[in-house]
């Protein structure tokens, strides 16, 4: 039954969903009309009009591009996870996984849980990977003769994303490790309250947070199984798509090796070995040295290590997850030349970030000028009283989520509403910021900005998708409400 109405889900989807650049489009244009007709406008002048005022918010240095700075770190947490994702142990690894599945249920299960657990990695990382994963295993039972639907085995690939704000690269626990990072996202006034930020272990560390990693581990693969379509009318297999045919046919350029992943050609978006010639030139020495990538790759590691001996683990943020990224890819890599190459590859996903960050950040900045953000968060979270907050706030940042799909924006515009609610009401403000990042990751299974890359690894479309991991997210989103509101 319940992959009955995933397959209705999912036609209803593909009949209606726009593609992700034209639902930015469509959100900014449906923002300002809401702001314009229901805004407060707490701040505007009197003698300017509101949709002057509006246009001034938009395209102010706070409006468009206000997520410039933060945009380099989730583009970095992107190209890094890949690169990671494309090293020759990590590909080993996904080709060898890709030839366990012996049904398409239980590859889609497969599939969901590696992506979530590297999603509670890296978000960048689980992402890359359960891409590369499921179009692996699309090829392998192809080849096997196994028939599996692939659009469902994308969908699993797309897992790390509902899951990754309970992870370590959350960026709103980790942007609250310090008071540093405290300052950039809350007023003065809330501020002071946080002089030493909040520790990792009132976040991500806390038993709440544990137990909710640990139930979406379970939940994901489960439903992703019952989710497999039952008849062979309903399959659209891995041959349907045509992915990796052109990349397989490709020669190779005369910078890049000829070996390939075990079991198949190159995939698209990993990072290829170089030729196997010797060097000609010293700088080319040099470029394939991997002393000199171990080297750096090495000290990228220590300053991680010298910053959590010195600030502490619980104090990690953003930054030191990218360089603990860029270590271990250099390491992996085993040279700069492939490193380079891999991150090259990677920087091809960062183009609907690069593209459509400046509008949510423009919608950001239509719902804050107005007033709109603040009423609406507000109302939400009170809706209930002192008991239901952190469930409240939760489902409120699952709303907002949908007009800015940025943890690190979207913290920027509830935490001071998220964590003077709980203040006045005696919840503890870690719980407060997760009740925060579970609504932001979860409505990530119909907001489909961050499965861009994915999309273009597997071939399939956002359309495609969102009808399956719409059905996760109710069943995920379920377990979430409950344990904000029994623990």
């Amino acid at each position: 039954m319940i992959s009955r109405i995933g397959q209705h889900i999912s036609r209803v989807f593909e009949r209606t969903a726009p593609d992700p650049f034209v639902l930015a489009v469509l959100l900014t244009l449906i923002t300002g009309v809401l702001a314009i007709t229901l805004g407060t406008f707490p701040g505007k002048p009197d003698d300017q009009g509101r949709v002057l005022y509006l246009l001034d918010a938009w395209r102010a240095d706070d409006g468009l591009w206000r997520f410039l700075a933060f945009g380099m770190q989730m583009c970095l947490i992107l190209v890094t996870g890949h690169a990671l994702a494309s090293s020759g142990p990590v590909r080993r690894l996904i080709a060898a996984l890709a030839r366990l599945p012996r049904t398409g249920a239980s590859a889609a299960a497969m599939v969901g849980l590696v992506a979530a657990g590297f999603g509670l990695i890296n978000w960048g990382l689980g992402l890359i990977v359960g891409a590369l994963l499921a179009r692996e295993v699309g090829r392998s039972l192809e080849s096997r003769g196994i028939r599996a639907h692939y659009p469902l085995l994308a969908a699993a690939g797309y897992m790390g994303l509902l899951v990754w704000h309970g992870g370590l690269s959350g960026s709103a626990p980790l942007t609250m490790t310090t008071r540093a990072g405290a300052a950039k996202v809350l007023p003065a006034e809330v501020l002071q309250r946080f002089a030493d930020g909040v520790p990792l272990s009132e976040t991500l560390l806390s038993p709440m947070n544990l137990l909710a990693a640990a139930g979406v581990l379970v939940l994901i693969p489960l439903v992703l199984w019952l989710l497999s379509p039952k008849g062979d009318e309903d399959v659209r297999t891995f041959a349907a798509y045509g992915v990796g045919a052109s990349e397989s046919k490709r020669a190779p350029r005369a910078s890049e090796g000829k070996e390939s992943d075990e079991g198949g050609s190159p995939p698209a978006y990993a990072g290829r070995s170089l030729g196997h010639a010797p060097p000609k030139t010293f700088p080319d020495l040099l470029h394939e040295s991997p002393p000199l990538a171990w080297a750096l790759g090495l000290l990228f590691i220590a300053a991680v290590v010298r910053f959590g001996s010195v600030d502490g683990p619980g104090r990690v943020g953003l930054n030191e997850i990218n360089a603990l990224m860029l270590g271990l890819g250099l390491l992996l890599h085993g040279s700069t030349a492939r490193y380079v190459r891999a991150v090259e590859d990677g920087a091809r996903g960062c183009a609907g970030v690069i593209l459509q960050f400046p509008l949510y950040a423009g919608i950001m900045a239509l719902l804050v000028s107005s007033g709109l953000i603040d009423s609406f968060s507000r109302a939400l979270a009170e809706a209930g009283g002192h008991s239901t907050i952190p469930l409240m706030t939760y489902l409120s940042a699952a709303a907002v989520n949908m007009f800015v799909p940025s943890g690190g924006g979207q913290w920027g515009i509830q935490g001071p509403i998220a964590l003077e609610a709980g203040a006045a009401a005696g919840i503890s403000p870690g719980k407060m910021i997760m009740a925060v990042a579970y609504g932001d990751q979860l409505t990530n299974m119909l907001q489909p900005f961050w499965a861009l890359p994915l999309l273009a690894i597997t071939g399939v479309k956002a359309r495609e998708i969102v009808g399956y991991t719409c059905v996760v997210m109710v069943a995920v989103g379920v377990w979430f409400g409950v344990l904000l509101v029994v623990m």
